[in-house]
């Protein structure tokens, strides 16, 4: 028969095993949730800094995960003092991860490439990650059977990776932000080595260092948090170079930045620059009074994009049109162009006037909700630099505007540089034309593409296309007060030179989007 204090004791080592057990797997499932957020955070931060996400995600966690295969195999090589070795872990994954964010943003400010910075940082984090799943079976041996061991860890890692993934995108990014979601995970990781260093208290030595360099970090982690927005502040002034008078992170995953130098103005999505105030009116005149030049008296006008009110503003100045309909994803974008004392000059308050509504949808699902017709639809989106916006540069799309558009109405569509980008333009421009066989009933459809010379830009194009053959040589400007166009210089339009004339490419369709590689390939021969 034991003793009452054998008895007592047996009861408090009962006792604390639980607690590690249950520590473990709360471990397991908090882990899982950080080792995705910094995935996410990594592919996300590289998408936004060299665009072309599908490429950045797809390197960045191919990577990610096969440094984990690297961590797993290399968690065999650790045999002696297992829950403080965890604890050292979650440390390290915690500077990792919470710094890498700031780190290769500075990285990008001041190195050419930094491309190799991330890959080491990445496949680093993927690796110290990696040992920690075999570490916590291997510590919760002394307790469960193997089945049992790897059925309850794995079932918290997926679990939590699924937490993960709702989280990021609807709550961690737009909430705090890219770094601020960097800090914030990687206190979790130190609340996980706080929690381990309690409970394994009577099996690591040392803990007191431990335990103070957890308490250490935790404070630069809050004063990293504090002082995001003022890093990224200072780090964006350096890359844009111009005063930054507006910078906002959107719901919809897009970092709006607006720029002052004097008077003139830079507005930018994601880094990309969408207009300058001193030539945006050759943008925008080009886009719209062409097509006004080849109609009779329209009056329903739809712009799928141009949530920044320039377009609508030159449609506005006829008194044709009683109605113009402006469908942009990000209500951000709209409410900073129809509410900033610096911006509504640039539109002349076209977002306030009553004769334009506003709807902040994707611009595919009011097109398959909306059954209304309109004289002209001019399309101004931003350049099929990602698949989510290449899909609205393909064969369906088009067809879909084109059971819009009225009998004789025209749409137009920015369309890229024919300069910097050759085969993406010809590509819209083929593309545009094959909507026209996409019908069960084909009827004739005819497109036609002209450009112009936008300084900021170099030079830009349009496609523009109807039920109708258009007789550019017919487009009368309307007499309107232009700072660019003149009817003797519209032929210059639609005649393109040898290094922007015409080659053969594919059409975009959503099961294959070879713009997207023609766009990059494009403007990759210029700029890199």
């Amino acid at each position: 028969m034991s003793s009452p204090v054998e008895s007592e004791g047996a009861s408090v080592g009962s006792r604390l095993q639980r607690q590690q057990q249950l520590a473990l797997l709360m471990a397991a499932f908090v882990i899982a949730i950080c080792g995705l957020i910094y995935e996410l955070l990594a592919g996300t931060l590289s998408s936004y800094l060299l665009g072309d996400s599908v490429y950045q995600f797809s390197l960045v966690i191919g990577l990610f995960m096969s440094s984990m295969g690297v961590g797993a195999w290399w968690s065999r090589f650790f045999e002696n003092e297992l829950p403080r070795l965890f604890v050292t872990l979650q440390l390290l994954i915690a500077v990792l991860g919470g710094f890498s964010a700031p780190v290769l943003f500075f990285a990008f400010a001041i190195l050419d490439n930094y491309s190799p910075l991330l890959f080491v940082l990445v496949f680093l984090q993927g690796a110290l990650l990696g040992i920690e799943i075999p570490l916590i079976i291997r510590i919760l041996q002394e307790h469960f059977s193997l089945k049992l061991n790897v059925s309850n860890v794995f079932t918290a890692d997926y679990i939590g990776a699924l937490l993960a993934a709702l989280l990021f995108p609807l709550v961690l990014v737009p909430q705090l932000g890219l770094l601020e979601t960097g800090f914030f995970t990687a206190l979790l990781n130190v609340g996980v080595a706080l929690l381990a260093l309690y409970v394994f208290r009577g099996e690591i030595r040392s803990g007191q260092w431990l335990s103070l360099g957890a308490l250490v970090l935790t404070a630069l982690l809050l004063v990293g948090m504090a002082q995001s927005s003022r890093f990224t502040s200072q780090l964006e002034h350096k890359l844009y170079q111009d005063e930054i008078i507006y910078a906002q992170d959107t719901h919809f995953h897009q970092r709006l930045i607006l720029t002052r130098r004097g008077e003139r103005l830079r507005f930018y999505i994601n880094g990309a620059l969408q207009f300058d105030s001193f030539d945006e009116y050759r943008y925008h005149e080009t886009l719209i009074h062409p097509v006004m030049g080849l109609l009779r008296q329209p009056e329903n006008i739809l712009i799928l994009g141009g949530g920044d009110g320039l377009a609508a503003r030159e449609l506005l100045r006829y008194a044709s049109v009683k109605q113009i309909t402006i469908v942009d994803l990000d209500p951000t974008v709209t409410e900073l162009f129809k509410n900033n004392a610096l911006l509504r000059p640039l539109n002349q308050n076209a977002l306030r006037n009553p004769r334009v509504q506003i709807v902040n949808q994707d611009a595919w699902k009011f097109l398959e909700t909306n059954n209304q017709l309109y004289d002209a639809i001019f399309i101004d989106l931003p350049d099929p630099n990602n698949i989510s916006l290449s899909r609205l540069y393909s064969v369906p799309f088009y067809s879909l505007i084109k059971q819009h558009l009225s009998q004789q109405g025209i749409m137009a569509a920015q369309a890229t540089s024919p300069l910097y980008s050759r085969e993406a333009f010809w590509c819209v421009a083929a593309t545009m034309q094959a909507a026209g066989k996409n019908d069960s009933i084909p009827e004739s459809w005819f497109s036609v593409p002209y450009h112009v010379h936008v300084p900021s830009f170099g030079e830009w194009g349009f496609v523009m296309a109807s039920r109708q053959q258009l007789n550019t040589s017919a487009i009368q400007l309307a007499a309107l007060d232009y700072r660019f166009l003149n009817q003797a210089m519209l032929p210059q339009l639609f005649d393109f030179p040898s290094d922007m004339s015409a080659v053969p490419v594919n059409i975009n369709q959503l099961a294959t989007h070879p713009i997207l590689q023609y766009y990059e390939k494009g403007w990759e021969r210029w700029y890199n």
